[in-house]
Parts: C-alpha cells; structure tokens; sequence
C-alpha cells in the first residue's frame, strides 16, 4: 500500500511549518506490519518472506532483528491478541487495522517497549498507512490493552481452566484449540502441555549443520557458532546472518534443525547385513536431510558412535555403528523446484524430479530409504508461526492417506534387511504412530526396531518403539523416528 508519508528522511514536519507533526517512518514496524498483511492476503510464508523483505529495503542490526520480533511473534500470539483485542473494541476491525493492533498488541503484552511507545509508533503507522480516522480507533483500543499485564488479561478473555482446560491454554498460548488437543493426545496427557506450547512460542536459536568430510563445528566455531548440545555435527548461532558464513555459502555447511540431523544419523547407524551402497531419500526437498545423508554417505560418520544409549537407569547397550561412507545417494522430489534445491546442496547425490507414489526406481533395490513424509508441519511451529493458524483438522486425514502410500512405496523400495526411516515433522498421532501402525499391520515383511537404541545422545524420546523430540525437552523440532526394517 503506498505510503501517505510526504515529509523528509524522518518524516516529521520541516522546522517553522505549520500544522500537526507529520508521523515518522519506522522502517522495521512498516515491515512487521507488510509482512502480516502479506501472510494474511496472500497465504506468504514468513521465514521465506521476510529476509527477503529485510534485506531488499536495507535493514539490517538492531532494526532487522526488532521487525523480525514484531513478525514472528505477533504471528504466534494471534490467538491470544484477537481475543484481548475483541474484548477491548466496540466493533470488528478491517483486516488492515486488526493487524496493526495485532502488532500494538504484541509490543504492550509480551515486548519491553514502554506503553507509551508501542502506542505511539503503533497510532502512527496507521496514520501513515491507512487513516487518520483509523489512527484514532487504534489509540483507544491500544491504551484499553495497555491498562492490564497478560497475565491479567487471560483469566478474562480465556476459558476456565478448571472446566475447559484446552481452551483455556489455547487462548493462553496462542494455539488453535484442535492442536492443543492433539498435542495432549501425543505427549500422553496433559502434565507437560503448557511446557510444550510455552516452548512452542519461544524463539528458536538458530542450528547449523556442519556436514561430515566438508565441513567441522570448529569451523562454525570460528565464525562465533558453539558446539550443538546433541548432534556431533551441530552448531548454534546465537546471532548474525547464517548466510554470510563461508561454509554455509558454500554448501558445506547449512541451516538444519537438530532433530532432522538426527534423524538422519540414526538411519545410517543402523547396521546391514550384506552390501551398503545405495541410499534413497525419497521426498527429498528442499534438500536439509538429504544434503547430510550425502556427506555421510561419501565420507562416513567421521564423529564415530560409541553404541550406547542413555536410559534413566544408566547407560545400556545399543545396536548402532558409525557408517564408514562409500554409498550414493538418490534423491527425488515430486516437485522440480524443490529438486532443483536438493541439486543445490548436494555434491555426489544424484538428484531426479520423482513421484514417490508411483517410482521411477525397480522394486528392493536399495539399501537405506529415508521418507521425510510430507505432513501438517505441526513440530516447526517455532520457525514457522504462521502455520498453526493455516491449518485445519481435515488436512490431516488428506495427508494421512498420502503418507500411508509413500510409507508403502519406501518399503517396496528397499532390499530384504534394508531399512526405512519414516520421518515427519509433525507429532500428531495420525501423522505418526498411526501411519507406521496401520502399514506395518498389514504387511508381514517388516519389523519396527527401537529408534532410541540408534540415537545415544538423546534423553526423553518417549517409550519407543519410535523416537519423538519435543522443543520443551530438547530444544528442537517436534520431529518423529520410526525406523523400519525389511525382514530378509
């Protein structure tokens, strides 16, 4: 929407002018706000969106990081902020304004900026951007929010909690009521729901991937990166732009989430009888899990694997080993564009645009099969806020009967004791234990073996046999293991 700002640099009046001060232009709020309008009418993806907004218009600092702030987290607290919003305004507001307030809300409720300034800034880009009259609505409706904390607000616009549990968290935490429920149903109860939907809303650190034979966590080190807390090839960057890391611009290294490195380490310490040559990762893009399945394939597991797992009672024997590289990858994607980026990040992968429905590859010829199954994406929800508002419970039957068939294909894919990793992003009962239960059950050549024992690292994955990470216990993505093998 154009600009109705008419003044200088700043903005403000010239010196001796008449009349009322002209508002001034804050460069990171206008893109906070672009941005929700963006995701709002068009369906835009924020993490795709915004960096690229930041770095065409030149921000960057302090700017770039408090207009990725006002984003991020007004995007993960609309819930909550429609519903203060709705209780303190007289009338629905028009999709632009609700989104400035949304932004004012944010900024008043869960940010340090003094009340005084999160409504000023807030009155003025909506004078700036859609009205004088509008401006006004906005002032009244900011200082009715402003005059109580949050924790103040939630027992008035929320459920009770003693009667409605799950709506009185959803409206707390900013979650659909329906993802609050299915949450509880995957974590076996609701002891640790408000933890994980606390977690849920926190920003997360930013997780390289130092890929094994190309790169080192000591390089990452050297670029102000520290040592992963669980993957032995994981770095975090607690600040500064990923992309300006020489390894990470060179493919090297990359931006991966913990548990998909993870993930994809336990299904190459699986150990195989017989040849170990051929993998496949089967739902490729955009290329994270198949980028370290390259490297490893070509150079090994060169952290090496001490085979063994800690359980509360101590550590105990596992069944992994450390691959010791000498294998190809194929890696396919329905889509080409998404191909086209695993072509990217790859070095000795052969990359091909393949419905893994219906392969372009023979039957039982391959050793290792990752299926990164497409799902809801409910576990990324810290890195893609928008999501849990885009979604809806019918989406899950849709992906159910999708993941049913590639976890079908990926099987028929692998050699008689070969192994298939069937990975989703999601913790979601019907994406997860549910698929892996209803294929397994009707086949009679496939056994389910205990992921944990291939991920010693790791505390907290559940009762198994699958593995499941969760952000309040590790850190990472909600991601789900369940690691299957083709009886011989």
């Amino acid at each position: 929407m154009p600009s109705r700002d008419r003044g200088g640099p700043t903005g403000t009046k010239p010196r001796g002018a008449g009349g009322p001060r002209r508002p001034a232009r804050d460069h990171a709020r206008n893109a906070a706000f672009d941005l929700l309008r963006a995701v709002d009418e068009r369906d835009a993806y924020a993490n795709l969106l915004l960096p690229r907004m930041l770095r065409e218009r030149g921000i960057r600092g302090r700017d770039a990081a408090l207009a990725t702030e006002l984003a991020y987290g007004t995007l993960r607290g609309l819930g909550t902020y429609d519903a203060i919003i709705e209780m303190c305004s007289d009338r629905t507001p028009d999709p632009d304004v609700r989104d400035a307030l949304r932004l004012g809300a944010h900024q008043l409720l869960r940010m340090r900026v003094p009340p005084h300034a999160a409504v000023g800034t807030t009155v003025d880009l909506v004078r700036l951007r859609v009205g004088q009259g509008a401006a006004k609505f906005v002032n009244a409706v900011l200082r009715k929010i402003g005059s109580r904390e949050l924790e103040d607000w939630i027992p008035i616009v929320a459920p009770d909690a003693e009667r409605d549990p799950v709506g009185h968290l959803a409206v707390a935490y900013g979650h659909p009521r329906w993802i609050v429920s299915a949450f509880r149903d995957a974590l076996g109860g609701g002891g640790e729901l408000a933890d994980l939907l606390d977690a849920d809303n926190a920003r997360p650190l930013v997780t390289l991937v130092a890929r094994p034979g190309r790169s080192s966590v000591a390089e990452l080190a050297e670029s102000g990166a520290t040592p992963g807390r669980y993957s032995p090839y994981a770095a975090y960057l607690r600040e500064g732009d990923p992309g300006q890391i020489e390894a990470v611009a060179e493919t090297r290294a990359a931006v991966q989430d913990e548990a998909s490195q993870l993930v994809a380490l336990a299904l190459t310490r699986v150990p195989l009888e017989g040849e170990d040559e051929l993998w496949l990762d089967m739902c490729a893009g955009p290329g994270g899990k198949a980028g370290l399945l390259d490297a490893v394939a070509s150079y090994g597991d060169l952290e090496g694997l001490d085979g063994e797992r800690r359980t509360d009672d101590g550590p105990e024997a596992g069944g992994g080993v450390a691959f010791p590289g000498g294998a190809r990858v194929l890696a396919a994607d329905v889509q080409y564009h998404r191909a086209r980026l695993v072509w990217q990040t790859t070095r000795n992968a052969s990359v091909v645009t393949a419905d893994g429905t219906e392969p372009a590859w023979r039957p039982g010829v391959f050793d290792r099969v990752m299926l990164d199954a497409p799902c809801t994406g409910l576990g990324a929800l810290r890195r893609r806020p928008e999501a849990r508002w885009r979604r809806d419970p019918a989406s899950i039957a849709e992906l159910g009967a999708l993941q049913r068939r590639l976890l079908g294909t990926a099987l028929d894919a692998v050699r008689p004791g070969g192994v298939v990793a069937y990975v989703t992003c999601s913790p979601h009962l019907a994406e997860t234990r549910v698929v892996v239960g209803d294929v397994v059950g009707r086949r009679d050549d496939v056994e389910e073996l205990d992921a944990r024992d291939y991920l010693p690292e790791v505390d907290g994955l559940g009762d198994g046999p699958h593995a499941q990470f969760w952000p309040h216990r590790h850190g990472t993505d909600a991601m789900f293991l369940s690691l299957l093998r083709k009886r011989p």
